[in-house]
């Protein structure tokens, strides 16, 4: 979360806290429904704890700010509390069978969460639902009109882009509800943990690199590729684009190389995807390529780029750009991929780079 916001809930927030009422019991206690019995949930960016005791138990109550967590104690006694950062959860792997977040993820920076909803999918249960709570509209920044408080870092979000974000970070959206509450908007996220894989991806990437989709595998691996016999790790060490391998957050964090997937559905076989997933899965990455803008992407297997984008298309860089910037369409670096060779795979993910480092 952004810092200063958090210093700023460290000092002030007692005075937060007691302008505030719950206003979401109801709506807490109807999320707490949809959690199967006796799972872990967690009331992320939980505050002075307004809903802690709504959403039931086991519940975890989890802050970034001391002060509130020492708030949420005295109103939620029951809630196991942790002091931690939205944009990196403590928790092990599927260890939660819910979160509920009202008003915390808006103080995250936009094009940062991505990943922090990659985390919290790290952290949920296959099937687990969120509940998110943002405000809608056009601002970012710490100068949000009517902020009682003053200088706390607020973004804002439209609900195609909002869903988007939920949708590659692995999650199924069932709605995004865009209501008016007050003098402003507020949208609210209503989605499953999916069996899939989450994106990695940020500002600043290098390279973008794009699946066709995850394979059951590498969708309970949590990492993309992951198929005994896959020779894309090694042809992206050997081509300079990571240095770990099986790691896509040390590819992003330290290399530029974010990844995502055409198709978000994990299947066993590529054959199980039809058309029009290719279509919105195409138009989905095309809108992240102009968001976030990385300096090229590079799209793995010609398949899903030949049935949404150029029928007649061959490896190699693409004549037109791809949501603003430049594309290039690699082979499949599948094990069944016999008609490449691995030093094809190597060669092609380096001319990638050249492609982005020249942009």
């Amino acid at each position: 979360m952004d810092r200063s916001t958090v210093a700023i809930y460290e000092t002030r927030g007692e005075t937060w806290a007691s302008r505030r009422s719950p206003e979401r019991r109801d709506e807490a206690k109807a999320f707490a429904d949809r959690v199967a019995a006796g799972a872990v949930r967690a009331d992320l960016g939980c505050g002075a704890g307004r809903y802690a005791a709504e959403l039931g138990a086991p519940v975890v109550a989890l802050d970034a700010a001391r002060t509130m967590l020492g708030l949420c104690r005295t109103s939620s006694p029951g809630a196991l509390l942790v002091q931690a950062d939205l944009e990196a959860l403590p928790l092990r792997r599927a260890s939660l069978g819910g979160g509920w977040a009202s008003m915390s993820y808006l103080h995250v920076p936009s094009t940062r969460l991505p990943l922090a909803l990659a985390d919290l999918h790290h952290s949920l249960a296959v099937g687990a639902p969120i509940e998110l709570r943002l405000i809608g509209g056009a601002h970012e920044g710490h100068d949000l009109p009517g902020d009682d408080i003053g200088g706390r870092y607020f973004a804002s979000w439209e609900p195609e882009r909002l869903a988007d974000v939920a949708t590659g970070a692995g999650f199924a959206v069932t709605e995004v509800e865009d209501r008016v509450e007050g003098k402003g908007r507020r949208l609210v996220l209503r989605a499953v943990r999916a069996r899939t894989l989450a994106d990695t991806v940020g500002p600043g990437m290098r390279l973008l690199v794009c699946g066709l989709n995850p394979s059951v595998l590498a969708a309970d691996a949590g990492v993309g590729f992951a198929r005994p016999g896959n020779r894309f790790w090694p042809a992206a060490r050997a081509a300079g684009a990571a240095s770990r391998p099986r790691d896509p957050q040390h590819a992003l964090r330290h290399h530029g190389m974010g990844m995502t997937d055409i198709v978000k559905r994990a299947t066993v076989a590529a054959a199980e995807l039809d058309v029009d997933e290719y279509v919105a899965g195409i138009a989905r990455v095309r809108r992240l390529c102009a968001w976030l803008r990385p300096r090229a992407i590079c799209f793995v297997g010609l398949t899903g780029w030949r049935v949404a984008v150029d029928r007649r298309a061959v490896p190699g860089h693409q004549p037109r750009p791809f949501g603003g910037v430049p594309a290039y369409v690699m082979p499949s670096t599948s094990g069944l991929n016999a008609h490449t060779k691995p030093a094809d795979h190597v060669e092609h993910l380096r001319a990638a780079l050249v492609l982005a480092d020249g942009a």
